[in-house]
């Protein structure tokens, strides 16, 4: 078995895709800026992050018709100098909620939502994972 997707069921899709693609520089698969679907891959590979329309998806599955309350995800998307990028999303529109700051003695943090309040975590590895 592989990861292959995270996918956010999301309601304003244009918004989401323009933070996605312009904001945190996920390349998309199609460019299909308005939606229903779109799969943005990170540029060092791995499973990709996906938007699906919510209204979409509530035709499949009733119990997802109505509005999401809360954080419901957290995509985490590892850099390789969070500083540095996270002075790149700000410039580019980005709110940080937190950090960077330390999270533990191997890792730092900065955490960010987006358009429909999905958590972002965006990770800076201190020290080779073990």
């Amino acid at each position: 078995m592989e990861l292959a997707q995270v996918r956010l069921l999301v309601t304003d899709f244009p918004a989401c895709y323009r933070f996605y693609a312009d904001v945190l520089g996920l390349e998309p698969q199609s460019g299909a800026a308005d939606g229903p679907y779109e799969k943005f891959s990170p540029a060092a590979g791995s499973a990709g992050i996906a938007l699906q329309d919510r209204a979409m998806m509530a035709r499949v599955l009733d119990e997802l018709a109505g509005p999401a309350t809360g954080h419901r995800s957290l995509i985490a998307l590892r850099v390789d100098d969070l500083d540095s990028y996270c002075e790149q999303i700000t410039s580019r529109g980005a709110a940080l909620l937190h950090g960077p700051a330390p999270l533990t003695d191997r890792m730092r943090v900065a955490h960010l939502e987006d358009p429909e309040g999905n958590l972002v975590e965006l990770q800076q590895w201190l020290l080779p994972r073990g």
